[in-house]
């Protein structure tokens, strides 16, 4: 797998060049790419471990800080013995958190259906759960990532976080409110299985164009993606994840975007949304659930670690090794529901059904507006690139012009540069 960039008067976009290997090159922002490739041998020891070990150190740095805080927290109550009574969610995150690092989905995809469906945990309390610990986890790699300089889409970041907290408000308040426990399994985990069939259209192309950021971003892509995060942000509030499959999704069969650049943008963007959220259920609600915050202090050790590293290794994989990865969880976790969810009522199998055929209908349409959009998008940079051309040609022509009239009699200086400029 190679990572071809491509620069000038078009837009940036990588190339993907599949070939028998799982591993690609990251995408860094220019500043970082910059940075290492100009360090020189003899630099000191700390300026080589900031700039070329920085997959290393960022993590470490995330980690002490957290370690630190939550170490006082146990010493000082002594919670030690939730590690005895708590201890399956502990091995739990271990997979949770790399996926959550790796992956466009949260940590909250392994969480609550492992919590629902195996534990026979109360959807709120492993709500709540998936919302605190990607708070940490996911604030963790998004340090990671910052530190790092892996390329992160600020604009379609900074645009569907303001949707996702107004969609999570709204889901709290108002969608929540309205939906029963067994509803609230099956509408996330069909969900899930609708996403993942987004990633199987995703990787159906595998030398398609894509670009490092939304293509000539404007008001209505703009608007596009308030709507995506609104929709992810009510997801989120049921389940604890949400808004980074639905911005992931459209930022990657609409507009194009990379994946290298999508999952980090989603890191982050779950990282801030849920601790909008568990904020919200903390503060505002004042009801999240004391379960769940035990939860969570078994697991924080292990997301702070397992999340940044995540981001690191997914860095580095080749998408469909992530797509398979998905894959296999989403339908495990689908299954699981019609398995082990009792009563299976028509009205269950039915929001099941309708969700999935909904999602993979709406994902298609997703795919093939990117393909039109895509065109659009290349016929603005052959107008750009004519008319750079253009102009380009036009300084040269006028340059030339006026060297000659330079170097010319003065009596006829006047005469060529008013014939050159009737030309011109």
């Amino acid at each position: 797998m190679a990572v071809i960039l491509k620069r000038g008067y078009d837009l940036p976009y990588i190339k993907l060049l599949p070939r028998k290997k799982v591993a690609i090159r990251q995408v860094l922002d220019v500043k970082h790419a910059e940075a290492l490739k100009a360090l020189p041998s003899d630099a000191p020891w700390y300026t080589i471990a900031l700039v070329k070990y920085r997959r290393f150190v960022g993590p470490a740095i995330s980690a002490t800080v957290v370690y630190f805080l939550w170490l006082a927290y146990m010493i000082k109550w002594n919670m030690w013995y939730l590690f005895v009574e708590r201890y399956e969610m502990s091995v739990t995150m271990v997979f949770g958190s790399l996926i959550a690092g790796m992956t466009s989905v949260g940590g909250g995809v392994i969480a609550f259906p492992v919590m629902t469906l195996v534990l026979d945990v109360a959807p709120n309390i492993a709500r709540d759960f998936s919302l605190m610990v990607q708070s940490c986890g996911m604030t963790a790699a998004s340090f990671v990532i910052y530190f790092m300089g892996i390329q992160v889409d600020w604009n379609s970041l900074i645009i569907c976080s303001i949707g996702g907290v107004f969609g999570a408000i709204f889901g709290f308040e108002v969608v929540d409110q309205h939906m029963t426990s067994p509803k609230k399994k099956f509408t996330f985990t069909a969900f899930c299985f609708a996403f993942a069939f987004a990633l199987f259209l995703l990787n159906r192309y595998r030398d398609r164009r894509t670009f490092l950021a939304v293509p000539y971003l404007n008001k209505w892509k703009g608007f596009v993606l308030f709507l995506a995060a609104l929709v992810g942000g009510m997801f989120t509030a049921l389940a604890g994840s949400g808004l980074d499959i639905v911005s992931f999704s459209v930022m990657t069969l609409l507009f194009r975007v990379t994946e290298k650049t999508a999952t980090p943008t989603s890191v982050i963007l779950m990282g801030i949304n849920t601790a909008f959220a568990t904020y919200w259920r903390s503060v505002i609600h004042y009801d999240a659930s004391t379960d769940a915050f035990h939860y969570l202090l078994v697991c924080i050790p292990i997301v702070v670690i397992g999340a940044p590293m995540g981001s690191v290794i997914g860095s580095y994989l080749h998408r469909l090794v992530l797509a398979a990865l998905i894959y296999i969880i989403t339908t495990a976790a689908l299954i699981g529901s019609f398995v082990v969810i009792r009563p299976l009522t028509p009205d269950l199998i039915g929001l099941a059904v309708g969700i999935v055929v909904a999602g993979i209908f709406i994902f298609f349409l997703l795919t093939l507006a990117g393909a039109k959009l895509l065109k659009h998008v290349e016929e603005q940079e052959e107008n750009i690139t004519i008319t750079n051309s253009d102009s380009v040609q036009s300084s040269v022509i006028t340059n030339k012009i006026f060297s000659v009239a330079d170097n010319a009699p003065s009596s006829m200086q006047n005469g060529i540069s008013n014939k050159a400029f009737q030309e011109i």
